[in-house]
């Protein structure tokens, strides 16, 4: 059951190269072109960042077919990445990984606190920012997934 709801758009999203950690390149707005993304900036030694990735992860599985992706940017040190690879790896993780290590795209996208989610829309406009992570708020996670996979 879907959600009647409507979010505001809060920004746009700008068109940013992106290194997935596989080493292929894309764009942001190639990513776009199948579907909405949400977006989460983490690294190998944030707790919270952890324990959310287990209900992204699920949520990217849920809502492929609806075109909804989830794209987790890494903001480890060059040095670390090798920890980033093995992570991902050693927990199967499905959902795409983009590696940011100077933190250009989170410097762009103000998202230097993490976790740090944002649910991007198909036409590139940004519907919902949270910060931080806390147990139960997967809730409110799927939640504007489904309001905005409602409103599509």
């Amino acid at each position: 059951m879907l959600i009647a709801q409507e979010q505001t758009t809060i920004g746009k999203m700008p068109d940013m190269d992106i290194r997935l950690l596989d080493g292929k390149k894309t764009t942001m707005y190639k990513l776009l072109d199948s579907g909405p993304i949400l977006i989460d900036f983490w690294a190998t030694w944030c707790k919270p960042c952890k324990q959310v990735m287990v209900h992204l992860n699920r949520f990217h599985s849920k809502y492929k077919d609806t075109g909804l992706r989830v794209l987790m940017i890494n903001q480890d040190t060059p040095r670390s990445l090798g920890k980033v690879k093995s992570y991902i790896n050693s927990k199967e993780y499905q959902f795409l990984v983009c590696i940011d290590p100077n933190q250009q795209i989170a410097k762009k996208l103000n998202g230097q606190i993490m976790p740090n989610l944002l649910l991007v829309d198909q036409d590139r406009s940004i519907k919902w920012r949270h910060q931080g992570y806390m147990a139960g708020e997967e809730r409110e996670i799927e939640k504007q997934i489904k309001i905005l996979l409602a409103a599509q």
